[in-house]
């Protein structure tokens, strides 16, 4: 089935391009472009095409009843649960389908005639927790058809026991706070006072109060584990089911889809459960499940071309539950998209605080206490999840009581840039309870006791469940927060859920507190501990993340001669040769060739704006900087970046929010936006800022042009402290004085203790690192002390005796880099050979003398003196390559004896 769908995938994109703009094809086109997909692409088009033919014509085999199955009879076939696809399948697949895709749709109608659709139906999913069998042959469908397209749009099945949790839990909580014997069986109804339809006035209606809504339906899980879990509530009344359905079932259960396809298998698979529970649609009835985008308003369309009516019409349907409907529960698992297209006016208001379909102002996510964040970027608020946790939020608001039900991306649970969706959210609801899966093979997360963690997705990003509950909201007060862990194996874990609910979960509450508010358990005493320190940002407010480069091939390389060269030659190349011989694919929003050779040009291509850069812990690189902004590189961060060209600096190399290993290093150059982790951003915070009355980022400043970047309030502060005077520029005398690099250096020995690093690991890891302040001038000089030595270790400007050999002569080709550890003590090693451990860069050459702590040594998340050589594979190390790597293992060799130094000078913590 999947390679026929790929073959009419291809004859559909041949078809479209033959034709005019005034064809069939061009013409169903603009129609979903208008209604729900605005920026649709051809290629896309032929694929939801394609799938939808693919899906049309398995729905109507599933549901087939007559001898022998054909594309023409296919359209009669569909269930008349869904009166949409039933048109657009006759429009798209019927007697006007085009002559050249007729032979590959009738192949496949053959192909579902053949097959013993019934017993593929019962083998699917039986050794899995994928149970749901409709939903698994999706899945494995979409992995056949197109691997790639799978994974860029998430399609992943929600597996059966975290959709039980959650359904299980929602039921459980209908019963417990609002009363409701029945749960999500419950048929009770309220009075509705709502406009009229037509004409002036309002007018009272009666409806159900338990309304149920998965705003991102994919192929139906939820809806298919609710319909499951109200019918077993009608064991022994069997005969009082069909009339259930009808009257209370069917009118009050919605789901909105954005794609064809998974639209389609929800309708099949929610028609095929009912029909197996013994109940028969008559003529007029449809499942509530609406082909449209929940994070638009959509807007009836009149004269259009009765396909695109069809689409407007069936988006109208949907938008008056958004607008109307008293939905209480809102429950699903919405997709994740860090780069959302889901930029509409109305979501992206709701985000901000307000309202465009009542005016009013509401929750606002870009506001903390009141004040905006103040994030210099803030997408990830943008994220398509945080989009749906909103318009749920919203519309049970709109409610007035309600249950939110998701399992998300759990980003927002700790991230710094969600506090203002987490104070949102705790000022519209009374309780929320977060069940933390874990399972973020990006964060390398494990359990508690050091065993492999799994995600219950085959996905790396780590998920939660969110169970959000608005009584009748006292305003004011805010919600109670309760937050639990689930640790280990997916199996395990699949256990866990399929075995509780929120009844019997190990909820713990949490007292969330500005200005994070956040949603994991913390340690108040040592938080308030914590606090007491100063934000290093407050210390030194002028800073910024990392250049980004978004071509590293191109704009970073080994020397000053190689990058000299590649610009020369980049820049005057016609653009397509450029962008072929430089492997520099297809253009982006914030970095394009035409852009990057205009830059290099109106530089002049001088070789003053030759640049080393902090590409790696230890690895120096050399770059073109020209400071423009999306030119020859993407984000240059010309205004912070050029203090560290103007004239001699250092700067803190730090990580904020951290999904690997928080640290701190140092810099005596720019630094790119990885240079400490391949998964955190890192920003650099520089000592000095330099002035210049021209401005030319490359002039070399005059003495007395520079000054401390450290804020008046932080040294009146310290100063008071340790009742020192500061200098403005240098050292202090330590006696009567202290300096700016005074400070730099004690801030880099606190931030290296490791007792620092563990007491505060679960705060340092969400912001910026605080740094208590001493009042014991011995201890700060100590500190002063170990700081500078630590930084000049770490810039390589003064190193202990090279203890590490480099024994066994060859072509110094890194080529396979591993570690051999230590000689047992006993018997001695062979004379000649060293005692502590070998690091191979090939099958013959290695540098003896390394010891294991040394080897294993991280700087963020980098693994030293490992990253260092495996960057270097399949190339020849030179005098000074090996010469530097030895004098990295010993720079690291004397930090981890510094930091123990630290923590004896320290002391007892809290730091006095």
């Amino acid at each position: 089935m999947a390679a026929l769908a790929r073959l009419i995938r291809t004859i559909i994109g041949k078809t479209f391009a033959e034709e005019g703009e005034q064809g069939a094809l061009h013409e169903q086109m603009e129609g979903f472009r208008k209604v729900l997909l605005h920026d649709l692409t051809a290629e896309q088009f032929g694929d939801m095409y394609a799938q939808t033919i693919c899906y049309g014509l398995f729905a109507a085999r599933c549901n087939s009843t007559g001898a022998h199955f054909t594309r023409t009879h296919a359209a009669y076939d569909l269930p008349k649960t869904n009166p949409f696809l039933r048109k657009l399948f006759a429009h798209i697949a019927g007697p006007e389908l085009d002559e050249r895709i007729v032979w590959a749709v009738d192949n496949l109608a053959e192909l579902l005639n053949r097959a013993d659709i019934s017993a593929i139906l019962q083998d699917f999913g039986r050794a899995t927790r994928q149970e749901d069998p409709v939903v698994h042959f999706y899945e494995t469908f979409l992995g056949a058809y197109d691997q790639k397209m799978r994974e860029a749009r998430g399609v992943y099945y929600t597996p059966e026991p975290v959709v039980s949790y959650i359904v299980r839990s929602v039921d459980a909580i209908l019963k417990k706070d609002f009363k409701l014997s029945a749960g999500l069986a419950d048929s009770s109804k309220v009075k509705l006072t709502r406009p009229k339809q037509r004409g002036k006035g309002t007018e009272t209606i009666e409806t159900h109060k338990v309304q149920i809504l998965d705003p991102a339906t994919g192929t139906g899980t939820f809806l298919y584990s609710v319909i499951g879990q109200i019918y077993q509530t009608f064991a022994g009344n069997k005969g009082m089911w069909p009339g259930y359905v009808q009257e209370n079932l069917l009118p009050r259960v919605y789901g909105f889809e954005l794609l064809m396809a998974p639209y389609a298998v929800a309708h099949m698979k929610l028609g095929l459960l009912l029909r197996e529970t013994g109940y028969d649609f008559s003529s007029d009835e449809r499942l509530r499940v609406f082909l449209t985008n929940t994070l638009e308003e959509a807007h009836e369309l009149t004269g259009l071309p009765l396909f695109t009516q069809w689409l407007s019409e069936e988006a109208s349907s949907a938008n008056q539950v958004k607008k109307e409907t008293p939905v209480m529960v809102v429950l699903g698992n919405p997709p994740y998209s860090g780069e959302s297209a889901n930029t509409g006016e109305w979501i992206a208001g709701l985000l901000r605080g307000s309202d465009s379909t009542t005016g009013q102002k509401t929750g606002n996510y870009f506001e903390v206490d009141g004040a905006p964040l103040g994030e210099r970027n803030p997408k990830w608020l943008n994220d398509d999840y945080v989009k749906f946790i909103r318009f749920a939020q919203w519309r049970i608001e709109q409610t007035g009581y309600g249950v939110l039900a998701f399992v998300t991306n759990h980003g927002y649970l700790d991230n710094p840039t969600f506090r203002g969706m987490r104070q949102s959210l705790m000022q519209s609801f009374d309780d929320i309870y977060l069940l933390d899966l874990h399972g973020n093979s990006k964060k390398k997360e494990k359990s508690p006791d050091g065993s492999k963690d799994e995600n219950v997705f085959d996905i790396q990003q780590g998920v939660a469940i969110g169970l959000f509950v608005k009584r009748g909201k006292v305003q004011g007060k805010p919600a109670k927060v309760y937050h639990a862990d689930l640790y280990g194996t997916r199996e395990d874990k699949y256990a866990v859920l399929a075995e509780h609910d929120i009844n019997s979960s190990p909820w713990e509450e949490l007292h969330p507190q500005a200005p994070f508010y956040l949603f994991v358990p913390q340690d108040e005493a040592v938080r308030a501990e914590y606090e007491q320190g100063w934000k290093i940002t407050d210390i030194m407010p002028v800073n910024s993340v990392g250049i980004v480069t978004a071509r590293d091939a191109l704009t970073i390389h080994w020397s000053n001669e190689d990058i000299w060269r590649t610009v020369n030659d980049f820049a005057h190349l016609p653009v397509e040769e450029a962008r072929e011989k430089y492997a520099l694919g297809a253009d982006a929003r914030d970095w394009q060739v035409v852009l990057a050779q205009a830059d290099l040009k109106e530089s002049g291509l001088t070789k003053a704006k030759l640049a080393p850069v902090l590409y790696r812990p230890f690895d120096t690189r050399h770059t073109y900087y020209t400071g423009n902004s999306r030119g020859f590189h993407c984000m240059p961060r010309g205004e912070v970046m050029r203090q560290m060209l103007a004239g001699k600096n250092l700067a803190l190399t730090v990580t904020r929010v951290t999904k690997d290993k928080w640290d701190v290093s140092v810099s005596d150059c720019i630094i790119g936006h990885k240079a400490l982790s391949a998964y955190d951003i890192t920003s650099l915070i520089p000592l000095y800022i330099y002035s210049s009355a021209k401005n030319d980022l490359f002039e070399e400043s005059a003495a007395g042009k520079r000054r401390a970047n450290l804020t008046p309030e932080f040294i009146a502060d310290f100063s008071a402290r340790l009742q020192l005077d500061f200098v403005p520029d240098g050292y202090g005398d330590m006696r009567k004085t202290f300096g700016p690099e005074d400070v730099f250096h004690y801030a880099y020995a606190v931030f290296h203790s490791p007792n620092y690093r563990s007491r505060y690991a679960e705060f340092l890891k969400m912001d910026f690192p605080r740094l208590p302040l001493t009042r014991d001038v011995a201890l700060f000089r100590s500190l002063c002390a170990s700081g500078k030595e630590l930084v000049a270790l770490h810039l390589m400007e003064q190193l202990p005796k090279l203890e590490t050999s480099y024994p066994v002569a060859g072509d110094n080709m890194v080529d396979n880099v591993r570690y051999t550890e230590p000689s047992p003590p006993a018997p001695p090693p062979p004379a000649g050979e060293g005692s502590k451990g070998r690091v191979w860069i090939n099958r013959t050459q290695y540098f003896d003398n390394v010891p294991p702590e040394v080897w294993g040594y991280h700087i963020g998340g980098y693994q030293v003196c490992q990253k260092w050589l495996k960057d270097r594979k399949g190339r020849q190390l030179s005098y000074d390559d090996l010469t530097h790597y030895r004098g990295i293992v010993a720079a690291l060799a004397r930090t981890i004896e510094l930091q123990a130094a630290i923590d004896d000078a320290i002391g007892e913590w809290p730091l006095q």
